[in-house]
């Protein structure tokens, strides 16, 4: 994947955010995009708003709605004919206690994040196995490390994104199957706005902490050099990205100061 140009790239969660940023950046270097979400006219937004509008195809999808995905990624493949890399961006955090919140919405952040994302790339899989050649893009998160407050589930969803993935890149070496899995920590988007709360409801409110992060801009481009130079892991932020270290090499010291950390 050293070569971006001409390359054909499959964003979900493309219509903001980091989705929306990676779209630019690589339509910008010469990609041709597929670039999926739920909202269509968000879709149609991003696109306009790329440098080669023409060198972009939307594909309206829903994370949650599994049954579709067969037929979205014929519609996917034939687009451009083949794909080289999918990005796994799509999904939805969580700004609830563990005690409040009720197991239907656990189940929904499982379904969105893990059930949604590996049930698309299993559908794509058989594509990349027979061109002998793919690129998984996973965009997890520090919780996917560790678990913080009020993300119980959520940091639930991206622990197992990374045992699904780091088992995939495992069976699939010999076919030149490549993945790179992505933990951004605090990116200025709308993630905790849209987070659900213990109602299964949007939040509708930004974190001080997203507030005063990383651009999604240059979350993007740390991810497609990250891609560039075939990683199989990368971790974006500012010094939160610290808590991965505190956690392997002092963790009974991380959990005392995790516990009195601003994570909103």
């Amino acid at each position: 994947m050293a070569d971006i140009n001409g390359k054909v790239w499959w964003i979900t969660g493309a219509s903001s955010g980091i989705g929306e940023a990676i779209s630019l950046t690589l339509n910008q270097q010469g990609a041709r995009l597929i670039i999926s979400a739920r909202r269509e006219e968000e879709l149609e937004r991003v696109k306009q708003a790329c440098q080669s509008p023409e060198q972009v195809y939307v594909l309206p999808l829903d994370l949650i709605e599994i049954n579709t995905f067969e037929a979205k990624v014929k519609e996917a493949i034939k687009a451009f004919g083949h794909i080289d890399c999918l990005v796994n961006n799509g999904g939805i955090s969580q700004r609830s206690l563990a005690l409040d919140t009720p197991l239907s919405v656990d189940r929904r952040l499982m379904e969105i994040n893990f059930f949604g994302t590996i049930t698309l790339s299993k559908q794509l899989l058989p594509h990349f196995v027979a061109n002998r050649s793919g690129h998984f893009v996973v965009v997890s998160s520090l919780v996917g490390k560790f678990g913080s407050p009020l993300r119980s589930s959520y940091a639930a969803s991206k622990h197992a994104l990374h045992g699904f993935f780091d088992s995939l890149r495992a069976e699939h070496y010999q076919d030149n199957i490549k993945v790179t899995i992505v933990c951004p920590g605090f990116i200025k988007t709308q993630i905790s706005v849209n987070a659900l709360n213990a109602e299964g409801e949007k939040q509708n409110r930004m974190d001080d902490a997203q507030a005063n992060g990383m651009s999604a801009e240059q979350c993007a481009q740390q991810i497609v050099s990250a891609v560039e130079k075939e990683k199989e892991e990368v971790n974006i932020g500012g010094k939160e990205v610290l808590g991965i270290y505190a956690k392997r090499f002092v963790p009974t010291l991380f959990s005392r100061i995790l516990r009195k950390a601003k994570v909103t």
